[in-house]
């Protein structure tokens, strides 16, 4: 059943208003649209064209900022090709994954672009993952060469010996700041590369825009990552379209990148979209929200890229001279919610909100090109967004079993067309390529990709983000699937039956986990012992922020677990139940003080 998610609905005046003031950019924005929309598949484009075009054009121009690193775009692309090179000269050819284990840092993007001059695929491994989650990652796109970062050579060699044995397997160090020892068993990396030719590769000028060039994971309802193909063209369609359409960035610029290049948000919107203005990049670690604004003015930033938790932590920040002392006027990113937009930009002087909407495994973007309030923008795609009955999780039909279009303020399923043009990339298992795609849905014989997301359509093809639908959730920026939870949890001995689903809390972005437990008879239940083997088997952000016990958790006749009710219920039951409050690793009896400081959000998780 749709539902309106806001009646402030676009009017043809305010469209016209402010296409009246893009008038002059009218044959910028037209000529790079056509050229997003017209990359042709078997076409010589791709990110390593892209990155020696800058290496030639602006040689001196710092590309890339990290800590107290500098990069010129020559000296950019000079250390990529001794990547490039020195894989080619160990055997790795066109088509084939390495697997990339590391945290942000000047490394990873040498490795990706690295890889895709020679045709290679990088498989971007979420530094966070551990144990059998780490393993089934590594293994669902097999490759011999592992680029292991310092950082992370403890939680690497606490698996090493369970993946799939092969006597290519070659396993790379990548020192960190410290600089300690290479490990036994292991190449160092940067000092192999110290001979290495720093000329560009010729294989570059031969890879096709169709061409994958990375894996990057994205969580599902079966619990395990899976691994959404990349492609080359994707890249160049965002690059001209995010960098050249929307954001229009120059040279002067500095973009700050304070996300993970292992997701798509960094990967494929924030670094194109810096390439493509030929402007500085500043690459950040991990973001922090005590370091943000000072990084701003550290490094004359004017842009930056955002998810919707991070400008939500920046608005809970107590306030400072910093908020308004910058020269950041565009914003670009996803998930800024409606409840604090203004608000935030408000306080911290932002003029243009560039907020988007796209995913790792989809064939549809939309864009805020013309900077209207709360929404995602419009799409160029042919989209659909359509009914939806979110109780029973399914489409909505007509009597003819065709699926039905919303009206103009009502929210439904985003679907968009599969076709030519209109690529769906899909995954590396193919076998779940079918779950998103939805197939005779207008006519027989269309084909359709399922978003999973509920959209409110405001009109002349602009949307507002509503909800996901399904059992993912987001939180602290990343996908939680909850088999993959809910799996950990199985081995515990004291569960007789568990549920995982997200649920909201006021003043905090997306969805808060919460396990619901049926405990077994006979078992004795230990809370602490809950908490360490959630921590010990999940990446932080997917350990539920609340446990609530119950006697029994309802099923369908299809052995289902009903999770609508216990969605809407949230916190705000009877039942027994613990919080994991911020800051702590401990779970603690969530009593009525508690629940009515959360409920009036005094509490940021």
């Amino acid at each position: 059943m749709t539902k309106t998610f806001q009646n402030n609905n676009l009017n043809l005046f305010q469209l016209l208003g402010k296409i009246f003031k893009l008038v002059p950019q009218f044959p910028r924005i037209i000529k790079n649209i056509k050229k997003a929309k017209g990359i042709h598949p078997n076409s010589c484009a791709s990110l390593g064209m892209i990155i020696e075009s800058k290496a030639l054009h602006h040689p001196n121009v710092i590309g890339l900022k990290y800590e107290e690193q500098r990069y010129t775009y020559s000296a950019f692309n000079q250390i990529i090709n001794k990547y490039a090179n020195y894989l080619l000269l160990k055997g790795v050819k066109n088509g084939e994954t390495v697997i990339a284990f590391l945290e942000n840092r000047p490394e990873l993007l040498f490795l990706i672009a690295g890889c895709a001059k020679i045709g290679a695929i990088i498989s971007l491994i979420n530094p966070n993952q551990r144990e059998m989650v780490l393993i089934h990652s590594m293994e669902l796109a097999p490759g011999n060469h592992f680029f292991i970062g310092e950082e992370l050579v403890p939680f690497f060699e606490a698996v090493k010996n369970s993946l799939r044995a092969s006597p290519g397997h070659k396993y790379y160090w990548l020192s960190d700041q410290q600089v300690t020892d290479c490990p036994v068993s292991y190449i160092d990396l940067k000092k192999e590369l110290e001979q290495i030719d720093s000329e560009n590769p010729i294989s570059t000028r031969q890879i096709k825009a169709n061409q994958v060039y990375a894996y990057v994971f994205t969580s599902g309802t079966t619990g395990l990552p899976k691994a959404s193909r990349q492609t080359h063209r994707k890249w160049m369609t965002t690059y001209y379209w995010f960098g050249k359409v929307n954001m229009n960035l120059n040279s002067n610029d500095v973009m700050y990148v304070p996300l993970p290049f292992y997701h798509t948000n960094a990967l494929i919107v924030g670094w194109p979209t810096a390439l493509a203005a030929s402007c500085t990049m500043v690459m950040k670690r991990k973001f922090s929200v005590t370091q943000f604004w000072a990084d701003v003015k550290k490094y004359n930033v004017s842009a930056f890229i955002y998810i919707g938790e991070l400008c939500r932590y920046l608005l809970n920040a107590p306030e400072s001279d910093l908020d308004k002392k910058h020269r950041v006027r565009k914003i670009m990113g996803n998930g800024l919610r409606p409840d604090i937009w203004y608000e935030f930009k408000k306080r911290f002087q932002i003029k243009h909100i560039f907020e988007f909407y796209g995913a790792a495994d989809g064939n549809v973007g939309f864009t805020n090109t013309l900077n209207f309030d709360c929404t995602i923008g419009w799409s160029a795609q042919n989209f659909r967004i359509i009914k939806y009955d979110v109780e029973n999780d399914s489409p909505i039909k007509d009597p003819n079993g065709f699926l039905i279009p919303v009206s103009k303020g009502e929210t439904g399923l985003l679907i968009s067309e599969i076709s030519d043009t209109s690529v769906f990339d899909g995954y590396v298992n193919k076998k779940r390529n079918a779950d998103k795609i939805l197939s005779n849905v207008f006519k027989i014989g269309d084909k359709w990709f399922n978003s999973g997301d509920l959209l409110q359509d405001i009109g002349f093809r602009h949307a507002r983000f509503v909800d996901r639908i399904g059992d993912t959730f987001r939180w602290k920026g990343e996908n939680v699937a909850t088999a993959e939870v809910e799996g950990v949890v199985g081995h515990l001995k004291c569960v007789e039956m568990c549920a995982v689903y997200g649920v909201q809390i006021p003043n905090n972005d997306g969805r808060a986990g919460m396990l619901a437990i049926v405990k077994r008879n006979g078992e004795d239940f230990d809370i602490d012992s809950v908490a360490l083997q959630l921590h010990k088997g999940l990446p932080g952000y997917a350990v539920p922020v609340f446990i609530r016990l119950k006697n029994e958790i309802n099923i369908t006749h299809t052995h289902k677990i009903k999770k609508f009710d216990l969605k809407n219920e949230g916190f705000n039951c009877k039942d027994p139940m613990y919080v994991m409050l911020p800051k702590t690793n401990t779970y603690i009896e969530l009593n009525e003080h508690l629940r009515k400081e959360i409920n009036a959000g005094g509490i940021v998780f």
